[in-house]
């Protein structure tokens, strides 16, 4: 309905405005939408009102014109000017009649568009450092990333979606030193664990892994390395290093590397399967350690330097990132010859756009605000429209148990995992609740809520909406009798307020997956499903479905199983299962 209207206002402008001008773009987008209030019709635009200054006429003789200028459509009832120029709409009841049947014919495919056609967009999200498992935190950031991705699809684009394992850097080593301490516990050597270490019962399961799987191999002379633990007068972090320093002397190259890839694989298959689980897949998993062997680090810092855009100072090689809208320069290799997070994350980038995406899409935490200038400043150094890198920040998850509180801490080991939620509310609470808010506010998650079995528990609400009509179909079909199809219906009959209220619902959906897309915005579809499903329980307990009239029987199935399509499509955008019964 909406790009009927969109097609009709548009022939009105050419009419009206031709041989005049100039126009900037989106200057003749009609921007229509939904009346506030019903009684001022269903659609309305303020074309009129943005216009009117432009071609030197008052807003109302504009919008006068405009109308005047409509081709005839069997669809509008009735258009008007309101207010200071705004136009509206009044639909005849056949447009949302026609909608439900389209409805009943698309079925998976109602709402999507090819809005994003010709488009090539890659969605990281994630992308936690394997250093042990994923927590609620991590969990938002899943269920954001890849519903973003469904929708996404649905609006036409080509999605690929892609986890970056930080597989490389201090973080892990630090994993590395931790499982190691814990076999050395194991094999009998009194060593004090270090508080900034790892401690959750992880580190304890890898490394009683490790001992059964090489025995004493790994073991060790551990003088120098108590002389560590004992040393005064350095800082806690700074005794870490050394710490790391002297078990790489001690295992070697070769033993250090067995006990990393021992960590990092049993870490990354726990992450691995917990998204899995979770209805999370990305297409592709890629190594930070990749960027080194394929070469692009290489061939990033070498485009650098033949565009004049690093210098050296102090024996570090410097990014004039400030030159390009960051606020200072940054470090891309240390005094030391090592390249820094910072110079993996522009040739990580810059691949991608080889890789012959359109868009980067990244989704990060909030701490990652910072981030956006200097990898955009980063990616043209390099030749690239530093506008490809969109980041959307994703804020931290509270959750509450009752009035309690809950803390969460990854060195510590006492936080809550994505699994241990995942087991406690299920699946489809953890997917709803995470994006029922905008990415960019803290979630305060209640887990009594997501757990209730009531109408307070939106997701709960609308599963249950589309159970109910599932039942009056059971119930048909027990009684040997099948739906009508959408062409035989006749929707006419649904003359009820409950009724057309409930049409008006229904047809908003296509709008809501569009304007979900592009403002990259789940919450959007998450109200959109609880309104929809207010709209249907209310009908459905003011108006017997299975009604004694044939005709108008027909017509209340045909409604409901419509409701039934739109709820599913929403959902499943949304990770979340439809079932038949609850």
């Amino acid at each position: 309905m909406r790009a009927q209207l969109d097609f009709l206002l548009k022939q009105a402008l050419a009419a009206v405005t031709a041989d005049r001008g100039p126009f900037e773009p989106g200057d003749l987008d009609p921007q229509i939408e939904r009346t506030r209030d019903p009684q001022h019709g269903d659609f309305t635009s303020n074309v009129a009102l943005r216009l009117a200054k432009k071609l030197s006429l008052r807003p109302r003789e504009l919008a006068g014109d405009i109308i005047a200028a409509l081709p005839v459509s069997p669809l509008v009832a009735a258009s008007e000017v309101a207010g200071a120029g705004f136009i509206n709409f009044k639909l005849v009841p056949e447009a949302y009649q026609e909608e439900i049947r389209l409805i009943l014919e698309d079925g998976p495919s109602y709402g999507c568009s090819e809005l994003g056609a010709g488009q090539r967009i890659i969605v990281e999200y994630v992308s936690a450092n394997p250093t042990g498992p994923l927590h609620v935190g991590h969990g938002r950031h899943a269920a954001y990333g890849a519903t973003l991705a469904s929708m996404l699809r649905a609006t036409g684009h080509e999605v690929h979606e892609e986890y970056y394992v930080n597989d490389a850097g201090r973080q892990m080593d630090i994993l590395a030193a931790s499982v190691w301490l814990r076999y050395a516990q194991n094999l009998g050597h009194e060593l004090a664990f270090p508080a900034n270490c790892y401690q959750g019962a992880y580190v304890v399961e890898i490394a009683e892994g490790l001992a059964h799987a090489h025995g004493e191999r790994l073991d060790g002379d551990m003088t120098e390395l108590r002389r560590v633990f004992e040393s005064a007068g350095s800082e806690p972090e700074q005794r870490l290093d050394m710490t790391i320093a002297e078990i790489k002397s001690i295992l070697g190259e070769q033993g250090f590397r067995v006990v990393f890839d021992a960590a990092l694989d049993s870490v990354l298959t726990d992450i691995k399967n917990d998204l899995e689980e979770f209805g999370v897949v990305p297409q592709n998993w890629y190594s930070e350690r990749g960027l080194v062997v394929g070469g692009a680090i290489k061939r990033t810092l070498d485009i650098l330097e033949s565009n004049g855009m690093l210098y050296t100072l102090e024996g570090a090689k410097w990014f004039r990132a400030s030159d390009l809208g960051d606020e200072k320069d940054r470090v891309v290799v240390r005094e030391n010859g090592v390249t820094t997070y910072f110079a993996s994350d522009i040739a990580y980038h810059f691949e991608k756009r080889e890789r012959g995406f359109t868009q980067l899409l990244d989704v990060l935490g909030a701490d990652h605000h910072g981030y956006v200038a200097r990898v955009r400043a980063g990616l043209e150094a390099m030749g690239a429209a530093p506008e490809l890198l969109e980041v959307r920040l994703v804020q931290f998850v509270t959750l509450f148990r009752g009035e309690q509180k809950m803390q969460m801490s990854t060195r510590s080991g006492e936080y809550v995992t994505l699994r241990q939620l995942r087991e406690e509310v299920g699946n489809d609470a953890a997917r709803f609740f995470y994006v029922l808010r905008s990415n960019d506010q803290h979630l305060d998650f209640d887990l009594e809520l997501a757990k209730s079995q009531s109408n307070d528990n939106p997701v709960y609400y609308i599963q249950y909406a589309h159970a109910r009509v599932a039942s009056v179909l059971k119930r048909m079909d027990d009684e040997g009798s099948a739906p009508a199809g959408p062409q035989s219906l006749n929707l006419a009959r649904l003359t009820e307020p409950e009724e057309h209220g409930l049409m008006v619902a229904l047809s908003r959906y296509p709008e809501q997956l569009h304007l979900a897309a592009v403002n990259r915005a789940p919450q959007q579809i998450a109200h959109y499903l609880r309104e929809t499903a207010a709209a249907f329980h209310a009908c459905y307990n003011a108006h017997r479905v299975l009604a004694d009239d044939a005709e108008l029987r027909n017509a209340r199935v045909g409604l409901a199983r419509a409701t039934q399509q739109v709820i599913r499509n929403g959902l499943t955008l949304l990770g979340v299962a439809a079932p038949d019964t609850m």
